[in-house]
């Protein structure tokens, strides 16, 4: 029964990848923005300038769609039909790799056409910097932060999860990284009320920032770059980003595009000056697509492994059945 389930969290995983892969964001009723309107209603009746408060808000939020779908995966543990067609609906609408990607290509359009306000226009779908004052090679590199970042965000953290935990565990990442976006940043009233879910949020991503770069590390070739070189620089430079795991991803995109990333950035009237990653040159409108690309192939590969870790829990669990009835008979 184990294995079943198992296999059938397997095939819907791969399934909403496909999804994912040929139609991106559903572009209606997306259930991350029902959440997202769920979490406000949750801030409203929750918010208060401190911590505790912020805790609360984050254990609520978080916690009554991982309830939810703990119940469905309970409810269809006995049919594999529909716990297929549920993963499969819920892995579609958690990741965003293909519209990443396509937001990247988009802005090196414009970057290639020299339609600076087009590309200004468009960076906020990408990240939450001030694109007012920024030029080409500004709006390349944060574009470039934003696809690496993302890839993780996007991608690679919900099909971790998936692997882990199943159905839960993809609808808790989803929870945790949307609250991150909504109330996880520094600003006048999140300062102390999003410290939790920015924390929670650093957890969660602990391990897929770093499976992101690893798997950057080894696709790297795809797009021109050298394997050595993305490790030197990952392991040199990424713990060098203010956050634990942003710079794992950058470092080792900038690796493996030959590039380097980092400087100042301005985001409304907070100004960051970040660190340096990599040893080449800034990048261009071409090292966007690059970046693109290296953000699908990664995210294919870590579809793939997630998928293979969950059948072969699946396995696992028909060969523990099998010993366990040769153990039973020989009693």
């Amino acid at each position: 029964m184990v294995n079943r389930r198992l296999q059938a969290d397997a095939i819907g995983m791969l399934l909403g990848g496909v999804l994912d892969a040929m139609f991106g964001d559903p572009r209606r009723w997306h259930p991350v923005a029902g959440f997202g309107r769920f979490a406000a209603a949750v801030e409203r009746h929750t918010y208060a300038d401190e911590r505790p408060a912020g805790a609360r808000f984050t254990a609520v939020a978080v916690g009554v769609p991982v309830a939810l779908a703990a119940m469905a995966a309970w409810l269809t543990r006995r049919r594999p039909v529909a716990r297929t067609v549920l993963v499969a609906g819920t892995t579609w609408a958690a990741l965003g790799g293909t519209s990443l990607a396509r937001e990247g290509r988009v802005m090196a359009d414009r970057l290639d056409g020299g339609d600076l306000a087009s590309a200004r226009a468009q960076l906020p779908n990408l990240c939450g910097r001030d694109p007012s004052a920024l030029g080409a090679p500004e709006l390349a590199r944060a574009t470039v932060e934003s696809v690496a970042e993302n890839t993780s965000d996007a991608v690679v953290g919900p099909l971790f999860w998936g692997a882990v935990a199943g159905l839960p565990g993809i609808v808790g990442y989803r929870a945790v990284n949307t609250l991150d976006a909504m109330v996880g940043h520094r600003s006048a009233r999140y300062a102390r009320f999003g410290t939790a879910s920015a924390r929670l949020d650093d957890l969660a991503n602990l391990v897929p920032s770093r499976v992101t770069a690893a798997l950057t590390v080894v696709a790297a070739p795809v797009v021109g770059g050298r394997p050595g070189e993305a490790l030197r620089v990952w392991l040199r430079d990424g713990g060098r980003h203010p956050s634990p795991n942003s710079g794992q991803c950058e470092a080792a995109a900038a690796g493996a595009l030959g590039i380097r990333l980092g400087g100042r950035n301005v985001y409304g009237s907070r100004v960051e000056q970040r660190p340096h990653l990599g040893d080449g040159g800034p990048p261009v409108p071409r090292d966007v697509r690059r970046a693109a690309a290296l953000s699908v192939v990664v995210g294919a590969a870590a579809l793939g492994l997630a998928c293979a870790v969950r059948a072969g829990a699946a396995s696992r669990s028909r060969a523990g059945g099998r010993a366990a009835a040769r153990v039973g008979s020989a009693a």
